[in-house]
């Protein structure tokens, strides 16, 4: 891969329209279905728990006709970050009660506890980006509509925004491949005019200054796209209806309801484990 391709390495937000049976279970189902998930694995203590979320999602990925190595692809980009992040577990954890010193070196102390915590930490949010990689493969921007408005209609009743949230969500999730792709363009645009792009060697500072040039044209860019979709959405006299109509009828069938009392079986499964 080119040094220059960050859209391949962001998976969250690309959806991808295969026939399989998870794509065709009704929006609503496949949405409490991966919340189930996503929160069992959020909330997990155990190890066991941990461990059996990311493989119930590399199931869902095999059984949705996902590439393994495109969704593992997305957890390339936060690595150095969660690698600094669990070291940080490995030194700092303390838990007396259980904690049984492994290696000192003067004031670094490295306790079992601590490397539990740190191999927690990883395998939680690898789980998490897959969770969140696997809705985005098997969700479009309108199953996501259409599934959330239906799901919330009922915090409509009782005066609270719930479209204002769906409009949140969808633009979160769409946005993610087109700030890489700026990224990518911003990039290339520098090279062009001397940059050095695309070294491998470097020390750490050398890698941090490379990549700063590139975070303030990136957020303008994304602050003028911002500014053009509210141009674009009041021009198009969004939020005038209190409660629009759909042309999208979804009907819920058995292997739906199936889908969801799985999901909430297999959620309670890992935080109990």
């Amino acid at each position: 891969m080119s040094n220059f391709e960050y859209l391949g390495q962001v998976t969250i937000g690309q959806y991808l329209p295969v026939d399989s049976v998870i794509h065709r279970l009704d929006p609503r189902a496949r949405l409490l279905f991966f919340f189930c998930l996503i929160v069992a694995i959020t909330f997990a203590v155990h190890p066991a728990g941990l461990l059996l979320g990311v493989v119930v999602v590399l199931v869902c990925l095999v059984i949705a006709h996902i590439p393994l190595k495109f969704a593992l692809r997305g957890l390339l980009p936060p690595l150095p970050f969660l690698l600094i992040l669990a070291v940080f577990q490995v030194f700092l954890f303390r838990d007396a009660a259980n904690a049984v010193v492994l290696f000192q070196v003067g004031p670094f102390i490295i306790t079992n506890t601590g490397l539990w915590a740190a191999a927690a930490l990883l395998i939680r949010f690898a789980g998490l980006i897959l969770g969140l990689s696997l809705a985005s493969f098997c969700l479009s921007t309108s199953n996501i509509i259409h599934g959330l408005d239906s799901l919330l209609k009922p915090f409509t009743w009782i005066g609270l925004p719930s479209r204002d949230l769906i409009m949140i969500i969808q633009v979160t999730l769409r946005f993610l491949p087109l700030l890489a792709l700026s990224a990518e363009r911003i990039a290339k645009s520098q090279a062009s005019r001397g940059a050095e792009w695309g070294i491998d060697h470097g020390s750490l500072l050398q890698r941090a200054r490379q990549v700063i040039p590139l975070i303030v044209p990136l957020f303008m860019t994304s602050l003028h796209r911002a500014e053009y979709m509210a141009l674009a959405m009041d021009a198009r006299a969004y939020g005038s209806s209190p409660r629009p109509t759909s042309m999208v009828e979804m009907h819920f069938k058995a292997v739906d309801g199936l889908a969801v009392v799985l999901g909430i079986i297999i959620a309670a499964v890992i935080l109990v484990v």
